[in-house]
């Protein structure tokens, strides 16, 4: 029989300075404190500094010391790159617009044709099921710069008029992809399984055809793994740099990470 506790018992009394029933010393109080100002020092130093040298109108290569003097702050460096950050005659919106774009594309596509392989590789079961699966985890080994020559080529060949594909965005969106999608398939797929077929099978038994069940009910309850997906996808298109290189020659066409390295000095190395 479970004991009832007395109606005069006295609460818990919370004290504070312990943890865990202990109390640290003041000695080791201060050192963890110091310890902890000295990272956010070295974490913060170096932001501060970029953040100087982008305000220091004295126009020094390398300035000795951090310089927040009102007399000596310019926000001339952050109008020039808004302007024109590069050589070429395109402006920071520009840039920042390719970027959105093949970022987003890069994303949709990714989720969008990854979503629909991955639930037939967690639903279906059809010859050389396991064989894809494997050769998708093998692309998932390579380093993305892999593809970049047989892409290059293949691209390259697509012309309609003026138009080359590979000289575009398009071209570009459409080799992100091509390496965004086994990664969205393993792991699309790896989240499917979790979800239990019975929620489709008594989709099945109320009425529902496949297209019913895989937009009502498997898409809403695969939200979370679309969107990390997603976001992944964004970031890869959003950095992506090897490629845009490799492939793109109109300014028009350039992204923020192009023209940041195009930014660079003659003493940047």
């Amino acid at each position: 029989m479970a004991a009832v506790p007395s109606q005069n018992a006295r609460p818990a009394v919370f004290k504070p300075g312990r943890s865990a029933g202990r109390r640290i010393p003041l000695g080791r109080q201060l050192m963890l404190q110091a310890l902890c100002l000295f990272i956010l020092f070295t974490v913060l130093f170096p932001i501060l500094w970029v953040v100087s040298m982008s305000l220091d109108g004295r126009n020094q290569a390398r300035p000795k010391n951090l310089n927040f003097d009102p007399a000596n702050m310019s926000l001339n460096g952050y109008r020039k790159v808004i302007e024109q950050p590069t050589g070429n005659k395109v402006s920071f919106a520009k840039l920042a617009l390719n970027s959105t774009l093949l970022a987003g594309g890069v994303s949709f596509g990714a989720v969008l044709v990854g979503v629909s392989a991955a639930y037939a590789f967690s639903r279906l079961r059809f010859s050389g099921r396991g064989f894809f699966m494997l050769a998708i985890l093998f692309v998932l080994l390579l380093p993305n710069t892999a593809g970049i020559a047989p892409l290059f080529v293949l691209l390259n060949s697509v012309n309609i008029g003026e138009f080359n594909l590979r000289n575009s965005l398009y071209g570009v969106g459409m080799a992100m992809v091509s390496g965004a999608l086994p990664f969205a398939i393993w792991n699309l797929k790896g989240y499917l399984d979790t979800i239990p077929k019975e929620l489709e099978e008594a989709a099945t038994i109320d009425g529902a055809s496949s297209l019913q069940t895989f937009f009502r009910i498997i898409l809403p309850l695969a939200t979370p793994a679309l969107a990390v997906t997603a976001f992944l996808g964004f970031m890869a298109g959003w950095t992506e740099f090897a490629v845009s290189w490799a492939f793109l020659t109109d300014p028009q066409d350039f992204t923020l990470a192009m023209a940041l390295y195009n930014m660079t000095g003659q003493y940047s190395g």
